[in-house]
């Protein structure tokens, strides 16, 4: 049987180090496309594991090949801003990643490559223009990201999130987006007033934060008093939140979930029941909170070059969505007095922002025209 002249497929190379949810949008958006003329086969070449030394899955690995994904994963290195037990192991990794990116990308032969970033992006970044491949990358951060400033000399479009970040890259190159945010959120409906009793959602990310679970720790007591709580709590303090839940008053523990991890279904099922969120202050969840418009404490974590996920939270607090609370010197005490300050002006907050439309409503079919004006 003769194939369809008429249509034009193609493969996409994603690669990352902690952009699952971005992809996602993306992805979602690839998908909608994929019918007729335009026909996209989509692979994903990332790291297994999250964190130096620990064997938890990244974000990524669990959610893109239950959307369709080919995933590969892939060993790289990187420098560490701190000298570790893993430091040297991660040095040595380094040529070896660029010899595995060499691999892979020669194995999949994509038509073009869309990066998010990190140090597992590189060398497969670098692998694809010495095969003459179109590279884009798009960039979440307010200021730059430094991996991707090193692989601006070789690729042909940056998408950027937000307008300021125009300043750090070659205009040429420059296109704004917004940040993709998946089609599940974008659905979520801002609320008027709170739920009976009204819910908290706290998530640390996919991988959770010890630092933050430890302050609700000190306060769930106080917290289930009043509110109905779903903790998202990361693999490392799982069990031990379990043991606290059993421990509980059955009257505070049917208000109370604990979860390991929350696939992409799921977590847009804890969204949409949420009625105010404790959160750290990635690129992502801060362009989900504003996308959904859902009131906020963001607690952005106290590290990481350029203070990034300080400024994602001065953005959302600038929006009107969000209280930022600084992580050092933060006690629980205050962490819970913001919470019960949002309660009780909820519709101070909602009505700040109802009307006005996020910046990334549009963001994921942005990307995309990019990558089908290159290769289709």
């Amino acid at each position: 049987m003769q194939k369809n002249s008429s249509s034009v497929r193609k493969k996409i190379l994603l690669t990352g180090g902690h952009a699952a949810t971005t992809a996602m949008a993306v992805v979602e958006e690839l998908k909608k496309r994929t019918s007729g003329k335009h026909q996209w086969n989509i692979f994903w070449v990332g790291p297994k594991y999250a964190m130096e030394g620990k064997k938890v899955l990244t974000s990524a690995q669990k959610i893109l090949p239950k959307q369709g994904v080919e995933f590969h994963t892939i060993v790289s290195g990187r420098v560490q801003r701190k000298f570790t037990k893993w430091t040297v192991i991660s040095l040595l990794k380094i040529p070896v990643g660029f010899i595995h990116a060499l691999v892979l990308v020669n194995r999949i032969k994509p038509d073009i490559i869309l990066s998010f970033g990190g140090y597992a992006a590189f060398p497969v970044v670098i692998i694809g223009w010495m095969m003459r491949i179109p590279v884009v990358i798009h960039d979440q951060t307010y200021s730059f990201n430094s991996s991707s400033r090193m692989v601006v000399p070789f690729v042909n479009k940056i998408a950027l999130s937000r307008e300021r970040s125009k300043r750090y890259y070659p205009k040429g190159k420059c296109v704004v987006t917004g940040n993709p945010v998946r089609s599940g959120i974008v659905s979520i409906k801002p609320k008027d007033t709170v739920g009976d009793p009204p819910t908290l959602y706290i998530t640390g990310g996919s991988t959770g934060s010890v630092s933050l679970n430890n302050l609700i720790e000190e306060i769930l007591a106080d917290l289930l008093a009043s509110y109905k709580v779903l903790h998202q709590v990361g693999d490392l303090d799982y069990g031990k939140f379990e043991s606290i839940r059993e421990r509980l008053p059955k009257f505070m523990k049917r208000k109370y979930e604990v979860y390991k991890y929350l696939g992409p279904v799921d977590v847009v099922e804890a969204f949409r029941k949420s009625d105010i969120i404790i959160s750290r202050a990635g690129a992502n969840i801060v362009s989900e909170i504003i996308m959904m418009k859902r009131p906020s404490v963001l607690i952005p974590l106290a590290v990481g070059r350029h203070n990034e996920q300080r400024k994602n939270a001065e953005y959302a607090q600038k929006c009107g969505i969000a209280v930022l609370l600084e992580q050092e010197g933060l006690s629980s005490r205050e962490l819970l007095s913001s919470v019960n300050r949002i309660y009780k002006s909820y519709g101070d907050f909602v009505a700040e922002v109802k009307d006005k439309e996020s910046p990334d409503l549009n963001a994921a079919s942005s990307v995309v025209d990019i990558l089908e004006e290159i290769v289709l």
